[in-house]
């Protein structure tokens, strides 16, 4: 597979050698991914869906056989009590800001539990016209360890200080110098928020890790989670949305807030796009294992040219996001306009840097998708600060992202990145 994307690299040699460095773990046969394929088909037995349940409604979606069949279908894969999953959600920022707007209310505390959530969910929360502290939210962090990683002192401390009524914890790095979450960490962060005030809702952002891990936050004592429909459980089909999971009563709650009291959770139109919602689903697990491969490659490929790179190569992965540290602008920029070039739309535009919505920062983003934003398709974003990491996500296929690492590199080379096409 390497020797063909090759021809006319300059990085060649050293793409090889990545290659060799990665094929231990890219050939092996991952046991998470086994078990997460076994969930999935097992919750499409159990559901036993018929041809005639994916066909939806239009207008108010009254008694829409595709919602109700998706929504079950996505409760038992996360083990949920219940799960709100629309079309009208249209992104992972509005399933949560929407839970959070309905879950906590003015004068009660929001605390975030792993240090200051993603540049776009903070400034909704704190920052933003409209947000939830202009409203009368009280909003507090724990700062992450200098190692990046949860402080669970400092948040038992501050549970106990402050009865928050939601404890919100990010399970993916975002676009900061931060680990991801593993399942088990996130079970410890519970287990210390319990332990200090029973009462509090904790509340994961799922989004970049559903279907990474043999287990979902809920099976962690998680109360809710919040996600896309267009990332990892979409499959690479799902044409837009955003779901809520966990307790039935909270459920019920945002339902109230996101549509009306008294209607809740009984109306929301599949349009038609039932049968690509449950697709997606069912084909997720592969398109997830496969991401993950090639993630692993991009991260041999840039720790071999001398980048630092988290995850390491072969370390267990605990999302769909791969950091590479470029060090400075011009690679960053460099690196989107190389990966560009892989894409199967756009691939002829090359990106600018620019102004995004909810960040303070410039941000440069590589995208070429069949579906607008689905970054479980092969992507990347950088916000033009320092350390100068790129966040690289996705990709259908492990190929598509090796070709696209491939691409990324040798622009980040030509533009004078690496000193050397051969190892020193």
């Amino acid at each position: 597979m390497i020797d063909a994307l090759l021809d006319g690299i300059a990085l060649a040699p050293r793409v090889r050698d990545a290659a060799v460095r990665a094929a231990p773990w890219l050939e092996r046969r991952d046991p998470r991914a086994v078990a997460v394929r076994a969930r999935v088909l097992r919750a499409f037995l159990d559901e036993g869906i018929a041809e005639s349940d994916l066909a939806g409604t239009t207008g108010y979606g009254y008694d829409d056989a595709a919602r109700e069949r998706y929504e079950s279908l996505l409760a038992r894969c996360f083990r949920a009590e219940r799960v709100l999953a629309r079309l009208s959600i249209v992104s992972g920022t509005h399933a949560i800001v929407a839970g959070l707007d309905a879950l906590v209310a003015p004068g009660a505390t929001l605390l975030a539990a792993n240090g200051a959530p993603y540049d776009t969910l903070r400034h909704a929360i704190a920052t933003a016209p409209y947000s939830l502290v202009s409203r009368g939210v009280r909003y507090a962090e724990v700062a992450r360890t200098g190692a990046g990683e949860t402080d669970l002192d400092a948040l038992r401390d501050a549970v106990r200080a402050q009865r928050p009524a939601v404890v919100f914890v990010q399970r993916s790095r975002g676009y900061a110098v931060r680990r991801s979450l593993t399942i088990d960490a996130i079970a410890a962060t519970i287990d210390v928020v319990r332990g200090a005030h029973r009462e509090a809702v904790v509340f994961v952002d799922n989004c970049y890790g559903e279907l990474v891990e043999e287990r979902e936050p809920l099976e962690a004592g998680a109360d809710l989670i919040a996600g896309s429909l267009i990332k990892n459980i979409g499959g690479g089909l799902a044409p837009t949305g955003g779901y809520l999971a966990g307790r039935a009563d909270l459920i019920e709650r945002i339902a109230a807030r996101v549509f009306a009291p008294g209607i809740g959770a009984g109306l929301g139109p599949t349009l038609g796009f039932g049968r690509a919602l449950v697709q997606g689903l069912f084909y997720a697990p592969l398109v997830v294992a496969e991401t993950l491969r090639g993630l692993d490659f991009a991260a041999a490929l840039f720790a071999e040219l001398g980048c630092a790179v988290d995850p390491i190569p072969g370390d267990l992965r605990t999302d769909i996001v791969q950091a590479i540290r470029l060090g400075d602008r011009e690679r960053l920029i460099a690196f989107a306009r190389g990966l560009q070039r892989a894409m199967p739309v756009n691939a002829r535009f090359a990106p600018e840097p620019g102004p995004v919505p909810g960040y303070v920062d410039p941000v440069i983003m590589s995208s070429g998708s069949f579906v607008s934003g689905a970054t479980i398709d092969l992507s990347c974003d950088a916000p033009l600060r320092p350390p100068f990491e790129v966040y690289l996500q996705g990709g259908i296929t492990a190929e598509h992202a090796v070709l696209g690492a491939v691409f990324a590199a040798q622009a980040v080379y030509e533009a004078g990145g690496f000193s050397s096409p051969m190892k020193p």
